[in-house]
């Protein structure tokens, strides 16, 4: 069943102004209609309905050209750490896991080379010390392989003495950890105890085989910017990351997008995104609908939990909670929000220019995928923040 059949209705039902709605829409659609991005899907949310989603461009799927449309699915990278961390969120709820257990004291092939000490607390928060750790995607669907890959990780620093954010490493510990004390497979943890309650029907965390040919094929647009451009913006030169035009690219490939990568490989559309925020939102504030987390899960997962800790990414706090980044009183726009969001503001930005957060202050959550990885960080960290910005002032005036 398509989103808009469940879920879609008129923006002004939902408190939502339809000419400022078209406006976001707008915003959007000019990005792809200058060829700066091939395709993007964009949605706004609020009451656990979708005041509105639309698609623009083109995409290949499996290198065959199509139009995008609603039914478009999109890769959303970093996106998926939401959907890992809140379903792990579900084993906290059920006392099967704790915030200050030894990671080795679940998985011992873990805790070598110093990461006995590394605990399950620090993983959600980037300061578990292992950023730069390598987990090829050769190997992504080998648990064996997986283990042995622990086993040889070593430190980057001293667990919880700095934020530095790790890409796919920790998740890879935390989707493990959620595999042992559930007794599920990760994939199928995510369908059945979060998309299936929620109705989500197009919520994957590994593709299965007959939705390939809706997904959009990952492409990088714009020049390569030399590293005097990128030191000019202000961006790091040659910063170590696994995030490489190839690694991006690998979800192009069938075994890599049914592969179920707890870190990036979710693959939905825009209205999931913003629909899956909703329900964080209804359950922190105890909204009518179908509840997945009690309003002490969700309050305890958005607690900032890293303090003083600055991310070296973007020079500011690091606002981290418990897989999540929660946008703050300062410098909302650095961590990928509108300047428009409130404080309370929680979400969790993509590699490849997707956003996806939700807003307590007015109960609006927007989802935003393209497949266009722009090679320029200003430029994509611009159109996020101008995206968000609208989107978030979207409620009809008083």
């Amino acid at each position: 069943m398509a989103l808009s059949a469940q879920f879609a209705v008129s923006p002004e039902s939902v408190g939502i102004d339809s000419t400022k709605l078209e406006r976001v829409f707008e915003r959007a659609e000019r990005e792809v209609a200058e060829g700066a991005l091939p395709s993007c899907q964009v949605a706004v949310a609020r009451n656990g309905k979708l005041a509105g989603m639309r698609t623009f461009g083109s995409v290949t799927h499996e290198g065959r050209p199509a139009p995008a449309t609603n039914e478009t699915l999109y890769v959303v990278f970093s996106c998926t750490k939401a959907i890992t961390s809140t379903a792990a969120w579900l084993l906290f709820e059920e006392g099967k896991l704790g915030l200050r257990e030894r990671v080795a004291d679940i998985i011992p092939e873990f805790g070598t080379n110093g990461k006995d000490r590394v605990t399950v607390e620090q993983l959600f928060t980037h300061t578990a010390g292992f950023p730069y750790a390598p987990y090829p995607p050769s190997e992504w669907q080998d648990r064996d392989a997986r283990l042995a890959r622990f086993a040889r990780w070593r430190l980057n620093f001293e667990p919880g003495s700095r934020m530095e954010y790790h890409a796919t490493s920790s998740m890879w510990v935390i989707a493990s950890i959620l595999e042992r004390r559930s007794g599920q497979k990760f994939d199928e943890f995510v369908r059945q105890r979060i998309a299936a309650p929620l109705g989500l029907e197009d919520l994957y965390v590994g593709v299965p085989r007959d939705q390939h040919d809706r997904v959009a094929d990952v492409v990088h647009v714009g020049p390569v910017l030399s590293p005097e451009e990128l030191s000019k913006l202000g961006f790091p030169v040659n910063p170590q990351s696994e995030v490489t035009e190839a690694a991006l690219e690998a979800f192009n490939q069938p075994e890599a997008r049914a592969a179920g990568v707890p870190g990036g490989g979710g693959t939905m559309t825009a209205g999931d995104l913003a629909l899956f925020y909703q329900a964080l939102l209804r359950d922190a504030e105890s909204h009518e609908g179908p509840r997945v987390w009690s309003r002490e899960t969700v309050a305890r997962g958005l607690e900032i939990r890293t303090g003083e800790l600055r991310d070296p990414m973007i020079g500011r706090l690091a606002n981290r909670s418990l897989g999540l980044v929660v946008a703050g009183e300062t410098d909302r726009a650095f961590r990928g929000f509108g300047h428009t969001n409130s404080a309370r503001t929680f979400g969790h930005m993509g590699a490849g220019g997707q956003v996806a957060w939700a807003d307590p202050e007015t109960g609006i959550s927007f989802g935003y995928c393209t497949n266009g990885c722009d090679r320029n960080p200003l430029r994509q960290g611009r159109r996020g923040v101008g995206l968000s910005s609208r989107a978030a002032s979207c409620l009809l005036d008083a």
